[in-house]
């Protein structure tokens, strides 16, 4: 079922739905009420399942910041309910790149999301990763920077809600070219106003400094996806 369809018939505006999909408004169990009926089940079933019976993903409701828009034939596009999203840094660049039709959006920037997303078991979310999975966001790695710890190529996971670089590790943070790229970070506490470190793991690459508040960080590394 596209959005459009949804919409008309539940009744609830598209503005409304892309609110409730954006986290603007924390979803309640009322809010279920109009899809639910549309669907044939009761909001409690799909509060329970976190996602529409039948579609893949699984995981209770989630506030989320990815905008779904529609083609011409209006079919769904990018990452299903329960999926977690995955960065596209090929998409709306040069070179041959695509424009995204569905991004993620976060203050002034709207990151191109790829179709497809990942699906990650409830428990190891919740109990390894310590997080929920409406926070998360897997990155595809670029360049050398990292090496040895992580790869060109390697995919991490982020929690796009701890923002704030404590404890000391590794954040997904935006250079100077609002890419966002992966560093380790150490807050330098006894500078006036705050500094942060900002160091690349391999010795070839030099660190820099920043202030705290000139700092924008995406979230923090939790793991890193590596191949063998």
């Amino acid at each position: 079922m596209t959005r459009s369809e949804l919409v008309r018939r539940s009744g609830v505006s598209k503005q409304q739905l892309s609110r409730l999909e954006n986290g603007v408004i924390r979803m309640r169990l009322d809010h279920l009420k109009p899809f639910a009926a549309v669907l044939g089940y009761t909001p409690e079933q799909i509060l329970l399942w976190g996602h529409y019976p039948g579609m893949p993903g699984s995981g209770h409701v989630e506030s989320s910041e990815v905008l779904r828009e529609e083609g011409p034939h209006e079919e769904p596009l990018g990452p299903a309910p329960g999926q977690v999203p995955e960065l596209d840094t090929r998409a709306g660049l040069g070179g041959g790149g695509l424009p995204a039709r569905e991004v993620r959006r976060e203050g002034r920037h709207a990151d191109p999301l790829k179709a497809e997303g990942w699906l990650f078991p409830r428990n190891f979310v919740r109990e390894q990763l310590h997080t929920a999975p409406g926070r998360l966001l897997v990155l595809e790695t670029n360049g050398d920077s990292m090496v040895p710890t992580i790869l060109s190529g390697e995919r991490v996971i982020i929690d796009t809600g701890h923002k704030t670089p404590t404890p000391d590790g590794l954040y997904a943070i935006r250079d100077t070219f609002e890419c966002i790229v992966v560093k380790r970070l150490q807050v330098l506490r006894t500078a006036h106003p705050t500094r942060v470190k900002i160091i690349s793991d391999n010795p070839n690459h030099p660190s820099e400094e920043a202030p705290l508040v000139d700092l924008e960080i995406v979230g923090k590394v939790l793991c890193c996806l590596k191949l063998f």
